[in-house]
């Protein structure tokens, strides 16, 4: 029998700001902009659902991993970043996600706005961001506009 309707949403899609933060949906997961832009083009790769451990995820939202990671590296490619990573840290907000962070050894501009990754080469600053208080508006509005397979 094949899924036609995607799991619920959790309250940790909530918390990372809904769907004023969303740039795409898939079956099992959805991206969400960063609301704090640690880096530029920084994300949230968040499963749908009540699962609260990586391998509660059914074997099929695991699958669909391997075409939103193209999807992410395709589309956060335009602001020129040097890596990726995909942190699953999951201490406070209890649902399966992935803080995805672009990497940058210089500091890079979008739309007015310098980002810096200060902790290029090592482990990313997730609680550094421009002071600018739309940033995450910004970013979110320019990758949505152009996501690779766009459903949502």
């Amino acid at each position: 029998m094949e899924r036609t309707e995607m799991p619920e949403r959790n309250a940790t899609f909530l918390r990372f700001g809904g769907k004023e933060t969303l740039i795409a949906d898939y079956e099992w997961w959805s991206v969400q902009a960063r609301p704090q832009q640690a880096t530029l083009g920084a994300l949230i790769l968040l499963a749908h659902g009540p699962a609260q451990s990586f391998a509660d995820l059914p074997p099929e939202a695991h699958a669909e991993l391997h075409r939103i990671t193209g999807d992410i590296e395709a589309s956060v490619a335009r602001f020129g970043n040097r890596k990726i990573n995909y942190l699953m840290l999951m201490m406070v907000d209890p649902h399966v996600h992935f803080h995805v962070l672009p990497r940058y050894p210089e500091p890079a501009s979008f739309d007015g706005i310098e980002f810096a990754d200060p902790g290029w080469p090592g482990p990313p600053d997730l609680g550094h961001a421009p002071d600018a208080p739309n940033a995450a508006a910004r970013v979110c509005a320019a990758l949505a506009g152009d996501w690779p397979g766009r459903r949502g």
